[in-house]
C-alpha cells in the first residue's frame, strides 16, 4: 500500500491521502480489495456507499422484435453481474416504456467498478406484458414476460472507451446466435458525482503525552478504515512534525474510494516517529468524516484514548485532536483520464534462470501441462493481462525474457520474447502467451536472475513516450522464481524510472524465500534510495509471491492491481497533467 517509510526522512512524509500538487507528490491509494458479498452487504445494510467507484450506466436500444399483436413491445432492462461460478447477480432494472421499440430508459442501474478485476455484465431486455403494467418492477416475474434478447460485454469495454459508450447486438439467451436480427443495445456509464468526491481536512493535536526520555515526541497521524470483519486498512498517513507535542499537520486529503462513506467509522492514530520502525502509540479515536466534519463546525475537540490493562475499558487522555479545516471538493479520476484517451499499455517479462527447473520436468515451474492446466507463469500472464488488455486500443505488449541463453549462444537479461531481433511486441495476451510457449523451446535455461536490464528498457520506452505521446501510463509485469543478484543495480532503476509515467508488478512464483525482495515495494516500510543517495520519488513497485495470493480468496491480480489507479493518478496529478477540456467539463457538470 506504500503507507509507511522506514528511512528517517521518507519515513516522515505524508502519503496515502488524495493530495493534489503543488510542492507536493500525490500518493493516493484505491484499497477497495475484491468484490466481497460479505463487505457489500454490512454496507448496504446500514445505508452506506460500498467502498467502489459507482458507474451510472444508461440504457437505450433500437430494433427490437415487436411481441405485441396489437401495439409494440413494452421493453424493460436487467442488469447482471456475471459472478465467478457462472451464475448471475441481478443489480438492477429499469422501467417499463411503452409501446417502444427503439427505447431510452430513463431509470439508471450503478455498477460498482473495480479496475483490479474482470467484470463480465450480462443486460436482458424483456417485454413486459400489459396485466403487469401497474406492478412494480422490482418486484416482476421475469419469467412470466416475454423474453426479447441478451447482451455480455466486460464493464471494463465501456469505461476504457472515449465516448463511455458501447453498443451490442442482441442475441438468444446465453450468447446464442439468432437468425433474425434483435435489435442493439447501448450502454453508456458515467462515474456518478460522489466517486469524484473528497473532503480535505487540516487537523491539530494538542497536549499529547510525552514518549521520548530527551526531547519532545515526533507525531504523525494514521487514519484506517474499518472493515466488516473488525479489523482495518490504514488508507492514510500524515507528514511526522519533529519535537512536538502539540502538531499541526499538512492538509489531508482523502477520497470516497478510501473512506466509502461520511458515516463510515475511521481510526485515526497518532504515533511517536521512532526511525527503526518501531513507532509508540500515542493516543487514538475512532471518529467518522461527519463526525470530523461536526468537530470543525463546533470547533471542539476529541480526546484521544488508550487500551487500559483492564479488559474493556480505554483510557482517555489528555491530549485532543481539533479539525481547524474541512472542505469537500471533486478531483479528476482515474476513469476521468482513461475516458479522455489516456492508455495504459502492459509490458511482460519472464524470468528464464536455469532454478524454475528443466521445462521438460512436470516439477519445473515452466511445465506446460498438455491436460491445458496453467503453470504460474501463464496464471500470471492471463490474470493482469486479461484486466489490462482493455485500456490499451491496439493491444501491442512487450514482451521480454531474461537469464536465458538464447539461440546464439549467449546468456541475455533482456531478450525478445517472440524469438525476432528487432520487434519485441506481440499482440494480445494469447500473442504473450504463445510467444512464451515457443522460448521455452528455443531458450536455455541460465542465469543469474537481474532485473536492471528489463527496467531499464521498460524505462526507456516510457521515457520517450513522454516526448511524443503524454497520454500513455505503462505497466511492466516481471514474474521470477528467485531472489534478484543485482539488487542495487536495480533500486537504481527503480529510483531513477519513479519520475517515469511506469508502474512495476512483480509477481514471485515458487518456493523461494523472497523476503529480500519485499524491500523493492514500499509496503514494508522503506522507501528507496539510490547508490547516489537520491530516494524514489513515489512508489512505483508493487510485489506479491503467487503462493500467498492463491493460498487464500483473493486473486493475484486484485492483489497486484489494486495500487495501479493509485500510482498512475500520483503521476498525473505530481505533474498537472488534466484530462481533455471536453471530459473537465462533464467532471465540472
Amino acid at each position: 500500500m506504500g503507507n509507511c517509510f522506514s528511512d528517517v526522512e521518507g519515513g516522515k512524509q505524508a502519503v496515502g491521502g488524495a493530495q493534489q500538487r503543488p510542492n507536493s507528490i500525490a500518493t493516493t491509494t484505491n484499497n477497495n480489495g475484491g468484490h466481497n458479498d460479505a463487505v457489500e452487504f454490512f454496507f448496504r445494510s446500514r445505508g452506506i456507499q460500498p467502498l467502489f467507484t459507482q458507474i451510472e450506466s444508461s440504457l437505450s436500444a433500437s430494433n427490437l422484435l415487436d411481441r405485441d399483436i396489437t401495439s409494440k413491445s413494452d421493453p424493460m432492462a436487467v442488469v447482471y453481474a456475471k459472478k465467478r461460478d457462472g451464475k448471475l447477480e441481478e443489480l438492477g432494472r429499469t422501467e417499463v416504456v411503452l409501446n417502444s421499440l427503439n427505447p431510452a430508459w430513463i431509470e439508471k442501474v450503478i455498477v460498482a467498478f473495480q479496475f483490479e478485476i474482470v467484470q463480465p455484465l450480462v443486460f436482458h431486455v424483456y417485454d413486459v406484458d400489459s396485466k403487469y403494467h401497474n406492478i412494480p418492477v422490482k418486484t416482476l416475474k421475469l419469467n412470466d414476460q416475454e423474453f426479447l434478447g441478451e447482451a455480455t460485454c466486460v464493464l471494463s469495454e465501456i469505461v476504457a472507451k472515449q465516448t463511455r459508450s458501447l453498443t451490442l447486438n442482441l442475441n438468444n439467451k446465453n450468447g446464442h446466435t439468432s437468425l433474425r436480427n434483435l435489435g442493439a443495445l447501448t450502454i453508456h456509464a458515467e462515474e456518478t458525482v460522489s466517486s469524484r468526491s473528497c473532503v480535505e481536512m487540516v487537523v491539530h493535536c494538542s497536549h499529547l503525552d510525552n514518549k521520548d526520555l530527551f526531547s519532545k515526541s515526533d507525531p504523525f497521524l494514521r487514519i484506517s478504515r474499518i472493515v466488516e470483519s473488525g479489523g482495518s486498512v490504514p488508507i492514510c498517513k500524515t507528514e511526522v512534525v519533529k519535537d512536538n507535542l502539540n502538531p499541526i499537520w499538512k492538509p489531508i486529503c482523502l477520497s470516497i474510494q478510501q473512506f466509502g462513506s461520511k458515516d463510515n467509522p475511521l481510526i485515526i492514530e497518532c504515533f511517536d516517529f521512532n526511525s527503526s520502525g518501531n513507532h509508540v502509540l500515542i493516543g487514538k479515536l475512532q471518529k467518522s468524516v461527519a463526525d470530523l466534519e461536526k468537530l470543525h463546525i463546533e470547533r471542539s475537540g476529541a480526546n484521544l484514548t488508550l487500551p487500559s490493562p483492564h479488559h474493556g475499558h480505554e483510557k482517555v487522555l489528555k491530549g485532543q485532536l481539533f479539525v481547524d479545516q474541512f472542505c469537500e471538493k471533486q478531483h479528476y479520476s482515474f476513469l476521468d483520464y482513461i475516458s479522455s484517451g489516456f492508455e495504459l499499455n502492459f509490458m511482460v517479462a519472464v524470468d528464464f534462470t536455469a532454478s524454475n527447473g528443466n521445462p521438460w520436468n512436470p516439477d519445473s515451474l515452466h511445465y506446460i501441462d498438455p491436460s491445458g492446466c496453467l503453470n504460474s507463469y501463464q496464471r500470471a500472464i492471463m490474470e493482469v493481462g486479461d484486466v489490462i488488455q482493455f485500456y490499451d486500443s491496439n493491444r501491442l505488449f512487450p514482451a521480454w525474457g531474461f537469464g536465458g541463453r538464447t539461440i546464439d549462444g549467449t546468456t541475455s537479461h533482456c531478450f525478445n520474447l517472440n524469438g525476432s531481433t528487432g520487434a519485441f511486441e506481440v499482440e494480445g495476451v494469447e500473442g504473450i502467451m504463445d510467444a512464451y510457449a515457443r522460448a521455452l523451446h528455443n531458450v536455455a535455461l541460465a542465469g543469474p536472475t537481474l532485473f536492471g536490464p528489463v527496467i531499464n528498457t521498460a524505462a526507456q520506452i516510457a521515457g520517450q513516450s513522454i516526448s511524443y505521446n503524454s497520454s500513455k501510463y505503462f505497466f511492466l509485469l516481471i514474474i521470477t522464481d528467485g531472489v534478484i543478484t543485482d539488487l542495487q543495480e536495480t533500486k537504481d532503476a527503480l529510483v531513477r524510472a519513479s519520475d517515469l509515467p511506469l508502474s512495476i508488478l512483480i509477481v514471485g512464483v515458487g518456493g523461494a524465500d523472497f523476503r529480500e525482495m519485499e524491500v523493492l515495494d514500499a509496503d514494508n516500510g522503506r522507501r528507496l534510495e539510490s547508490s547516489t543517495g537520491r530516494v524514489a520519488t513515489r512508489d512505483i513497485v508493487q510485489f506479491v509471491p503467487m503462493r500467498d495470493v492463491h493460498s487464500g480468496q483473493i486473486s493475484v491480480v486484485q492483489a497486484l492491481l489494486e495500487e495501479l489507479p493509485g500510482q498512475f493518478l500520483a503521476y498525473m496529478w505530481s505533474r498537472d497533467i488534466k484530462p481533455s477540456p471536453l471530459d473537465a467539463a462533464s467532471t465540472s457538470a
